[in-house]
């Protein structure tokens, strides 16, 4: 199975730990970020997978190859010259994500226990073109779905916004995107002629096309942990949270 791993950001809250290596790179109680994907992603039967590098591309080239990729296909999106956030760069990695199989997206900077296995089979039996992980935790910026957990637009609560423009958000709930979400070949074409070559985010893209195509959202059943380590505060409880678990 296919999935992509975007370790291309900057990670400018993680400072000074990035001023010297990406975000990728940054370790979680000894571990680098980026292995404790891989080996998540390989624990659920991902073995193909693409990884999207710009901020301190050579060190994720290098440390790839010395791990020996892990044992699986990995494949290096080089985004160099150009930064193209999340939507950009899977178009930009499409030619590598492209087949007859849905593939995964996972965010580097978010750790979790879900398992990804079933994330990826209820995506394929609910013929979706997209499926999110999604929850209910607090923040500013929300997707917006129906009761059949259908994504209709996003809402941002602290400005009032809400996309697509006129929206009727009654009866829809707010949901938080957990980064990572499973993306059908259906979609692929849409995406890439969105912005083709710019960076954009796949946010305001799945906004764009929801009422068009189907994008759901999944939560699992269980109890799990998420943690977004991109900033310094949840670094340290992740780092603490796997302490625990030995």
């Amino acid at each position: 199975m296919k999935a992509m791993i975007f370790a291309a950001g900057l990670g400018t809250r993680l400072r000074p730990l990035t001023d010297d290596r990406p975000k990728a790179l940054v370790e979680v109680d000894g571990v680098p970020v980026l292995q404790r994907v891989i080996m998540n992603l390989m624990r659920f039967g991902f073995d193909d997978v693409v990884v999207n590098v710009h901020h301190f591309a050579d060190k994720i080239e290098r440390f790839l190859e010395r791990n020996g990729n892990f044992g699986i296909k990995i494949t290096v999106s080089d985004e160099r010259k150009l930064l193209l956030d999340t939507g950009g760069g899977i178009a930009a990695a499409s030619g590598l994500l492209d087949g007859d199989e849905p593939f995964l997206v996972h965010n580097v900077d978010i750790l979790t226990d879900i398992d990804l296995g079933t994330l990826y089979c209820r995506h394929c039996e609910s013929g979706a073109d997209a499926t999110l992980l999604t929850s209910d935790r607090t923040t500013s910026r929300y997707l917006l779905f129906d009761r059949e957990n259908r994504m209709k637009g996003w809402t941002n609560v602290s400005t009032g916004e809400v996309l697509p423009h006129g929206l009727d958000m009654d009866g829809l709930v707010k949901r938080a995107f957990g980064g990572i979400h499973v993306i059908s070949p259906s979609m692929l074409r849409p995406l890439c002629e969105y912005a083709p070559g710019q960076p954009f985010s796949i946010v305001p893209f799945y906004v764009s096309v929801c009422r068009d195509m189907l994008i759901k959202s999944y939560e699992p059943d269980s109890e799990y942990y998420w943690f977004d380590i991109g900033r310094h505060s949840t670094l340290a409880a992740a780092a603490d949270r796997l302490r625990s678990l030995r």
